[in-house]
């Protein structure tokens, strides 16, 4: 009798992704609310809404890292807390509210850190500085291997909005 070899099939589904979308979930219960907390006024809503888009990438690579879940945490409670001072700058700002929330975010923060918090003590500016500063490298790097889809993204985000 013929033997009838096992052999693997290869998956189509990205397991990875998979784990860090619930592990993400896990350190950002709420995350799709964040947008809602920020809100002055109900036009608030869709830059918060993209900026929350553009923080998932970064809360994943943070969740799939070595980093220990008390350091993760930190780094997710200053991206809520860098969100809500970005919409802050939005309300005091209007002209802000036309640029698209990747060109908000690469306004605020750089190698240097994050905007200044309010109320805020020299050590949570220093552990936000921190997150602003590793959200930056990590923005840098992503866009710098994605050169044809950032051309394509400006295309479309410049655009008139309806």
């Amino acid at each position: 009798m013929a033997q009838k070899r096992a052999t693997a099939k290869t998956s189509k589904i990205n397991r990875t992704t998979l784990v860090s979308s619930s592990l993400a979930e896990r350190y950002c219960r709420g995350l799709d609310d964040w947008p809602r907390s920020w809100m002055g006024w109900e036009k608030d809503l869709p830059p918060g809404e993209e900026l929350v888009a553009g923080f998932r990438p970064f809360l994943e690579h943070l969740v799939g890292s070595d980093l220990s879940p008390k350091t993760i945490q930190t780094h997710v409670d200053n991206l809520w807390l860098l969100g809500g001072e970005i919409i802050r700058d939005l309300n005091q700002d209007p002209s802000l509210r036309k640029l698209p929330a990747e060109r908000l975010l690469q306004r605020v923060i750089g190698d240097d850190g994050g905007p200044l918090v309010h109320n805020g003590s020299e050590e949570e500016q220093g552990s936000f500085d921190s997150t602003c500063r590793k959200l930056h490298r990590f923005l840098t790097l992503l866009s710098a291997r994605q050169p044809a889809a950032r051309g394509k993204r400006h295309k479309t985000r410049l655009q008139p909005r309806p």
